[in-house]
This record gives C-alpha cells, structure tokens and sequence, in this order.
C-alpha cells in the first residue's frame, strides 16, 4: 500500500509498504478515504524529530470503510464506515470509565511514562502505523471507532477523529458560557474550530489572535474579532483589554502549543536538539526540553483575574519557565491535557447535520491526493498557498 514515511526532518515521502494485518483479536482493519494532516504532525516534522524512526508512518486523524475485523469484535463488520480517534483507548479500564480516554491504562506508554496510545506518534506514544496511508490497523477495534452514517461527504465526520473533540474540550475546559469573552491564541485548525465551537455554545465575544492574514480572514468569515498578533506584538494586552472593559478574557484558549514564536534561547534549545544525534536528543527532550513559551505567557496576560485558561496546544517541555507567582495573584484556573475523543462524541454529533453550524464542510481548505502529501506538508509547514487544512484521499 501507499503510505506517508517519515525520514528525517523535514522529510516525509510517499512510499509502498506492507499492507497491514490483524495482530489481535480485538483488531480491525480499515481502507482510508480520507486522513488529515494535524498541525501536531508538524511537531513531528521539525522540533520531535529526535524521538521518530525513520520508516514512521504518519498521520492520526483518518476515517473510511471496515475491511477486516477480529474475532472478539462485534460491533462492527465490514463494510461499516468509521472515523477513528487519535487516540487509542479500550472503553473499559479506570480512565476510560473516568471519560479520560486519553490515559487509558490499557494502551499507556509505561515505558516512557506517557498516556494513551497515538496513532502515527512516535514510540513515546506506542508506535503504532499512522493513519496517512490506503490501509490502517485499528488496535481496540471493540470500542475506539466511530460509527458513522453510510451517506454524506467524508468532510462531516472526518474531524471527530480529532479537531471537532480537541477544540470540544478545549471550549469545555475553557468553561465558555452563554456571554462569555474568549481569546483564542493561534489560528490553526484547532483555534480555528474552537472559535466556532465557542461561538456555539454562546460566548458574545470571541477573539483569535494570529499573524497569517488567511487564518484571520478565515476565522473573521466565522464571527471572529480577530487580533494581527504581528501587527500588535506587545501590545496584544492592551487590545484584548480594550475589547473587555478593561479587564482581559474570562477565558482564554491557547492553540498554540510548544513552538510558538519568541524567546531566543528556548528556539535554540529546541534546534540544537534535533541537530543532535538521537542517542543525546532523545534523553534531553524528555528530561531538559523547553518549549517556546510565548503564546502561554500571553494567555496569561490576557486572561482576566479569576479567569480561566485552557491550554490545549501541545507541549513536550520538562523545565518550562512557568509564571506561577502572576498565575497565583490572578487567581487564575489552568486546565490542559489530550483530548478525550470518546467522552465528546455523543455531544458533537448531533451538531454535525445538515445545516452545518460548526462549518466542517468548508473547514478543509485542500483535498490532495496522497502523492501529493510532500508537497502539502512544506506548505503547510511554511504557511504558504492558504493553506490551513489538508485532507489526503488515499485512492485518488
């Protein structure tokens, strides 16, 4: 089969490798119609390169058609359609019955001391094949899938494998009500479907903050106060503030995560390592790595006192510098972590009908041929082309 390989930074190829086959009875195999290209991907295209092996195949956020299923899995048979969450996670263990799908002990990485399994995420989160590829083994076939209706275009399931339940529980976390002012920092995918998801749920204001002018003229197409991060630099603060009465956000959700830009030494940091060869790189992300903090400590700034902050970018660092004496005197709530995707299913999909208020049939702004997923990984990485959402099509 075809599949997306990672080689080395900034080096992914469309190659033919083995198709994939049940391993265990609780197995399934599906033929991918659709996977996305995440923005955590790109993670693994620069920064986390120390913790890849060449050969990795990437991707977590597919769907398509049941081909093959084990035996102990009986609820679902071939032919099924099914989205398949980021995570893997077994349905019956403590944190799954918890709704913490994303520290299932079942599939917890206990060898480098991380949660769930991640589909295509590195052996830090079990090395399991990625999604970006004709064919996909789905370990816990018994419960991660999701079900979904035969009809309709791929686009309106496709991101419950991780954008819809990712930005879904970022607005939970976030504790957005009906009035609220929110600031969303960064207009990914993520902050982009959680500006809507905000909106949804009621909140009278919704700010995003980024510096590409095609993901701010997108969200603004949504309802979105946007905020040119490169215009106003420093002066974001004020502006958020000026929007508030002067108090800040009552929430704020930082899409970010550990590249953000800023702080001199961190980026050096970050870049040394993958420089590095793995056998010293790896051991130094996981116990002296440091993020790029930026977008966190503007969260903070802009957040209002007694606010809360959900901060649902992801980070690697061991030794962040964190502000805990500011966090402590604005009485702050800071809530994070992976999604969930199963404890939010049930809630999302009655939105996703046929009026389409959170907008998934226009999210996608590119669907590709696999083939081309090279190409589409370098403008995605240089944000170039409009480029903010891809959808590979494996059989096209």
């Amino acid at each position: 089969m075809k599949a997306v390989v990672w080689h080395g930074e900034k080096d992914v190829r469309v190659e033919t490798v083995p198709d994939p086959s049940i391993q265990k009875d609780t197995d399934i195999i599906i033929k991918v119609t659709s996977s996305a290209i995440c923005g955590s991907d790109l993670h693994l295209y620069r920064v986390l390169s120390p913790i890849m092996e060449a050969g990795d195949i990437m991707g977590h956020e597919p769907m398509g058609e049941v081909v093959e299923v084990g035996s102990k899995v009986t609820n679902l048979q071939v032919g099924d359609r099914v989205v398949i969450p980021f995570n893997i996670s077994c349905g019956h263990c403590f944190m799954c019955n918890l709704g913490l799908n994303s520290q299932c002990e079942t599939t917890q990485v206990t060898e480098y001391d991380r949660g769930a399994a991640l589909f295509g995420y590195t052996k830090m989160y079990g090395h399991v094949a990625g999604g970006q590829a004709e064919y996909l083994r789905v370990p816990q076939g018994q419960f991660g899938p999701i079900k979904v209706p035969k009809e309709g275009p791929d686009d309106q399931y496709l991101f419950l494998s991780d954008v819809l339940p990712t930005a879904w529980q970022a607005v939970e976390y976030a504790g957005v009500k009906e009035g609220s002012s929110v600031v969303v920092m960064g207009l990914g995918p993520v902050g982009l479907m959680s500006c809507r998801v905000a909106l949804l749920k009621g909140a009278s204001l919704v700010i995003g903050v980024d510096a590409v002018p095609e993901r701010l003229a997108f969200a603004k197409e949504s309802g979105v106060h946007v905020l040119d991060y490169k215009k106003l630099g420093n002066d974001l603060k004020d502006a958020v503030q000026a929007l508030t009465k002067g108090r800040g956000a009552d929430c704020v959700i930082e899409a970010v995560g550990m590249e953000a830009h800023g702080i001199a030494s961190q980026t050096f940091i970050q870049k040394a390592a993958g420089k590095m060869p793995d056998v010293i790189a790896e051991p130094l992300l996981k116990t002296v790595g440091i993020d790029r903090m930026a977008a966190f400590h503007q969260s903070v700034e802009t957040v209002r006192r007694g606010g809360t902050i959900s901060l649902i970018g992801v980070y690697n660092g061991m030794v962040d510098p964190t502000p805990l004496g500011i966090l402590f005197d604005k009485q702050i709530t800071l809530k994070m972590g992976q999604a969930n995707v199963k404890h939010w299913v049930d809630q999302i999909i009655p939105h996703l009908t046929d009026d389409d208020p959170l907008g998934v049939m226009n999210f996608a702004t590119h669907h590709v041929p696999i083939g081309k997923a090279e190409e589409y990984y370098k403008l995605f990485e240089k944000q170039e082309d409009g480029v903010i959402k891809v959808v590979l099509k494996p059989f096209e």
